[in-house]
């Protein structure tokens, strides 16, 4: 019998591999059962027999998040092995309501194809960072409460990708076509600055121009700086004139040193 998360994700991952779409990728995995509160077993042990026949109507199922689907398998209440597909789900059309995402135990409203209306589904704490990340496929509206599900990090720490591409399980590579997790462009390091009028690695500024987004004025040079006669404010190439000796360009954040005026 199964007990560790990791051996029955495993076992589900398995199971779902030989019938999976080509390419698909296994991003969560939720044990869950039917039934009432499981809150209420101390109440229903006190009448004879009752306890018994509500814990023989429960059901057992797995809720797996693919990069596509949201799939149903039930679940053995003995050994917690993996066993028919109920249901497969696109994810934009998860069937999911009144999710309540409790302490101990949470749950969920899902309206499978062969039930006349929603079935309750609880999800013990065990099983809290699955459903988080199972909450990527919940539809608008489905807590309870009107919160926004939350979204359950990375376990190996990567950046979360948006909607629609999820990071796979360790191991797996992901489909072709689908993009990496988008990258922040290279910053200096706290407290730096980068060069005055150097752009960053592989730009290029246009000519004559600060940094983007920042423009002088017209002809103007840079707030609280004079340049000396006869430069150009912009440390470009001095006109040729005839008979004017030759000017050596500067930097527009810095004077000329005495020696070259």
């Amino acid at each position: 019998m199964a007990i560790r998360r990791a051996k029955q994700k495993a076992q589900v991952i398995e199971k779902l591999s030989q019938v999976a779409p080509p390419g698909e990728t296994f991003i969560a995995c939720v044990h869950v059962e039917t039934g009432p509160s499981p809150w209420l077993n101390a109440i229903f042990d006190e009448v004879p027999g009752l306890g018994l026949l509500v814990a023989l109507t429960r059901r057992f199922y797995f809720l797996t998040l693919t990069s596509s689907s949201v799939v149903v398998n039930v679940a053995s209440r003995w050994t917690n092995r993996p066993g028919e597909v109920v249901a497969v789900f696109p994810r934009h059309a998860f069937p999911v309501s009144r999710v309540k995402r409790a302490t101990i135990w949470s749950s969920m409203y899902l309206q499978l194809p062969t039930d006349s209306k929603p079935k309750r589904l609880n999800i013990h704490r065990y099983w809290r960072n699955e459903m988080d990340q199972l909450a990527a496929a919940f539809p608008p509206g489905a807590m309870a409460d009107g919160s926004v599900p939350p979204t359950a990090p990375d376990p190996l720490g990567r950046p979360l990708m948006p909607q629609g591409v999820q990071p796979p399980f360790p191991g797996q590579q992901p489909p072709a076509g689908q993009p990496f997790p988008p990258q922040a462009p290279a910053q200096p390091f706290p407290g730096q600055q980068p060069p005055a009028a150097q752009p960053f690695p592989g730009q290029q500024p246009p000519a004559a121009q600060p940094f983007p987004g920042q423009q002088p004025p017209a002809a103007q040079p840079f707030p609280a700086q004079q340049p000396p006669a006869g430069q150009n404010p912009y440390g470009g190439a001095q006109p040729s004139y005839p008979g004017a000796p030759a000017q050596q360009p500067s930097h527009p954040s810095y004077a000329p040193h005495p020696d070259q005026l």
